[in-house]
């Protein structure tokens, strides 16, 4: 019974209001480079469903670049540690090295593919030149007083390098080995790019104060500043085409701009966001012009983590590649497996086409924090949700979009379920259970005197409620169907998990009830209605840390499992003891699993990242 992964639908680059988010492509434009969470991913461009993880490092990774062999990528982290990786497999690691005591900013590769600089924010540098093999030093980074923010390398002998800084200033090295040579303070205030043309003939620095100066490559003179009173906002991005004559920048007036370096001319411009309004999120952290291609194309990034796909000659994106950046909370799957949406910690709801491998995000007004729980309508129709901002919505699946109004809660939710006649939603908060008709009329609230932890209703049953608590049981509960109200004491108390409870999951069919707890064990349940419970299995004990998400098949002979040990795991019934797991599946945690047709199984976690796995040989 092997479980193989089919897709990653990578998480989007990870970004931050007032800081630039560093973009990378190789050389033959096939390929992109970008940090979010604890991993780096090598997205193909063309066909973004696919793409590569890297999760060597233990901390959040901030830059990514590629060689200009495309054969490695140098990545750093928040803790100063770069890594240089294999760009094939995403595997191999040539080396770790602890470059500076703090955030890693920027990384640049010399044209050899040997030498590396990497900049940031450190005590007792701020950034250091060092063999991409060896990590032995090939020199040093000297000259500036405050946090370096980017670094580029010219890839022509004689070796010439650039670092700007929060300090104001531009400061030119000399290699190799590198060592200060002069410095240039032609920006007011905080300096955030920097690059060499690809002939080495000129150098760029792009800043806060929305200027764009020009230096000779060579040298490193000021040679002159163009686009004065262009860009109205912060300037964040910059990088060169292939032929040296043209760059581009994006900026936090949520433009992107096309500049002539010999006439300094603004040639094209895109204006992202509502025409005549500020869009926060759809300011511009970054950009990169892909080399090798011959469309043109150049990608930029914003505050939301969209990838734009950009044409010069055509004034809209030719196509917006979305996803999360921060953890994805909660994983909601339609009957039929063919709706799926999932909610991040911030909020962020997309729907996915699994088939073309795409995200889009959900319109309309969405939660303001953590999604916590997805419940599908039995038509598949409408899938409602819950989250930390205390509302309950619903989202409709054909179009894409939050129906209507929320509905306030009375307590933080902890979980949603809808009944299988369709009449009722069913939430576990905080303080007991509510009842709401059609998503937004409250009907009946049960008061708790226990914290209710997780929630299931019965697929076959509209009666039956299943309410996992903080004393280690599940109750069953009765819902009257005609008026709405839940039975006070429950018909069942199922004592056998020896934990707390933490996720339930019926059966497609309604016979089983997988319950998960804490510890990371499942006891599965025979249904049986307001008589007897009997435990169908209690070896489905593989997980060594909280069982987060259940799911089963169509024919309720299979389940899936994801937990916070990273793992997602198969189970039979036929055969409790006989069990397949994905190790590492996601990075930090598994908080989402999902069955979506026979042989084909989702999962969602920590990383930001949707997983399709292929299961095959089910006993």
């Amino acid at each position: 019974m092997p479980i193989e992964i089919d897709k990653i639908l990578a998480s989007a680059p990870a970004t931050t209001r007032g800081q630039a988010t560093q973009l990378s492509c190789d050389p033959k434009g096939e390929r992109i480079v970008y940090a979010s969470g604890k991993s780096i991913f090598v997205r193909t461009i063309d066909e973004p469903s696919k793409s590569l993880q890297y999760t060597g490092h233990t901390t959040t990774t901030t830059v990514a670049r590629f060689s200009p062999s495309g054969f490695w990528v140098a990545s750093g982290d928040v803790s100063g540690k770069v890594r240089v990786w294999d760009a094939v497999g995403a595997e191999n690691t040539k080396g770790e090295y602890s470059i500076i005591s703090g955030r890693i900013n920027d990384i640049a590769w010399d044209g050899d593919s040997q030498r590396v600089i990497a900049v940031g924010d450190g005590r007792e540098r701020f950034g250091h030149a060092f063999t991409a093999d060896s990590g032995n030093s090939v020199g040093e980074v000297t000259g500036h007083s405050k946090v370096v923010n980017a670094v580029s390398i010219r890839q022509q002998r004689p070796l010439r390098a650039a670092t700007v800084s929060d300090d104001g200033s531009m400061c030119f090295l000399h290699g190799a080995p590198f060592k200060f040579a002069d410095k240039a303070s032609e920006h007011k205030g905080f300096v955030t790019g920097t690059a060499f043309s690809p002939d080495g003939t000129t150098l760029v620095t792009v800043g806060a104060d929305r200027k764009i100066q020009l230096y000779d490559g060579k040298t490193g003179a000021p040679t002159k500043t163009i686009g004065e009173g262009v860009h109205t906002g912060g300037i964040y991005g910059i990088s060169w085409a292939s032929d040296s004559k043209r760059f581009v920048t994006s900026s936090a007036d949520q433009t992107v701009r096309v500049w002539d370096a010999e006439s300094g001319e603004n040639t094209e411009s895109w204006r992202f966001g509502p025409e005549g309004s500020i869009s926060i999120p759809d300011q511009q952290v970054g950009v990169v012009w892909p080399h090798g291609r011959t469309d043109g194309l150049i990608i930029s990034l914003n505050l939301n983590g969209d990838l734009n796909y950009l044409v010069p000659g055509n004034p809209k994106p030719i196509r917006v590649v979305q996803g999360h950046n921060k953890n994805i909370t909660a994983l909601g799957a339609s009957p039929d497996g063919k709706a799926l949406l999932t909610g991040s910690f911030e909020g962020r709801v997309l729907s996915w086409d699994l088939a073309a491998g795409t995200g889009t995000v959900v319109d309309g007004q969405s939660h303001s924090n953590q999604v916590t729980q997805f419940a599908p309508s039995p038509s598949g129709g409408t899938i409602y949700s819950v989250g930390w901002d205390d509302t309950l919505r619903s989202v409709d699946v054909s179009a894409n979009t939050f129906t209507g109004s929320s509905t306030q809660l009375s307590a933080q939710p902890k979980g949603v379920a809808t009944t299988s006649d369709g009449k009722f939603v069913v939430v576990a908060a905080h303080t007991g259970i509510q009842v709401y008709q059609e998503g937004s009329d409250f009907i009946s609230e049960l008061p708790t005197t226990f914290t209710p932890t997780a929630i299931a209703t019965s697929p076959s049953d509209a009666s039956v409620i299943a309410l996992g608590g903080d004393g280690n049981t599940v109750r069953i509960h009765s819902l009257s169907s005609s008026d709405g109200t839940l039975s006070s004491q429950p018909v069942a108390v199922l004592t056998n998990s020896s934990a707390q409870i933490s996720t339930l999951s019926f059966s497609r069919d309604g016979k089983f009830l997988a319950a998960g707890n804490s510890t990371g064990k499942i006891v599965v349940y025979r249904t049986g209605g307001s008589g007897s419970w009997e435990v169908e299995t209690d070896r489905w004990s593989a997980h060594t840390a909280r069982v987060l998400s259940i799911a089963w098949n169509e024919a309720g002979t299979h389940a899936v499992s994801g937990g916070l040990d990273t793992n997602v795991c198969v189970w039979s019934l036929a055969k409790p003891g006989s069990r397949t797991s994905a190790p590492n599946a996601h990075k930090d945690g598994v908080n989402g699993v999902a069955w979506t047709e026979e042989g084909t199984v989702v999962s969602t976690g920590v990383d930001g990242a949707v997983k399709v796995w292929k299961v095959s040989g089910l006993p």
